[in-house]
């Protein structure tokens, strides 16, 4: 479990700074977090070799963006993705690939850890925004998993 948590928390900083740097310089994010792992891992800097599951969050997230920001932008009442802040976003990310293209981790689990990391690194309202946000999305899982199998993602 430990190991997972710590792959999710470098997966959320690479997601997080991709997301930064996309911001001031108006590149994708999705390409970036792909393009700033790839750097990272040929010149780790002194840091701990990637995790493989860093690796596939990252990756994941960046593959199906384009639809986990649909879904955070359709069920995040109220908070368009460029007012949410920055780590939440990440974190959301995270947590929605987890629950929808990743059938490796428990939906709970994919919950609680978005929870989890929401509650160390954001601000004292993200922990309930982000459970509040992942539970909608949880509960419809169902139906958004068949219509990712049908449209082939």
């Amino acid at each position: 479990m430990a190991a997972r948590r710590k792959a999710r928390k470098r997966a959320l900083d690479l997601l997080y700074e991709a997301d930064q740097k996309a911001v001031s310089g108006g590149a994708p994010a999705s390409g970036d977090a792909v393009a700033l792992l790839a750097e990272r891992i040929a010149t780790p800097h002194g840091e701990a070799p990637m995790r493989e599951y860093t690796v596939e969050i990252v990756e994941g997230v960046a593959a199906h963006q384009a639809r986990i920001d649909e879904l955070l932008e359709t069920y995040a009442q109220g908070w368009s993705l460029e007012r949410m802040p920055a780590v939440d976003r990440a974190i959301l990310r995270i947590g929605v690939w987890e629950l929808l293209f990743n059938d490796d981790v428990p939906d709970a689990v994919a919950v609680d850890e978005a929870v989890a990391l929401a509650a160390e690194l954001s601000t004292d309202d993200s922990p309930t925004f982000v459970n509040g946000l992942l539970g909608q999305l949880l509960r419809l899982a169902p139906v958004l998993r068949d219509e990712e199998a049908a449209a082939g993602g």
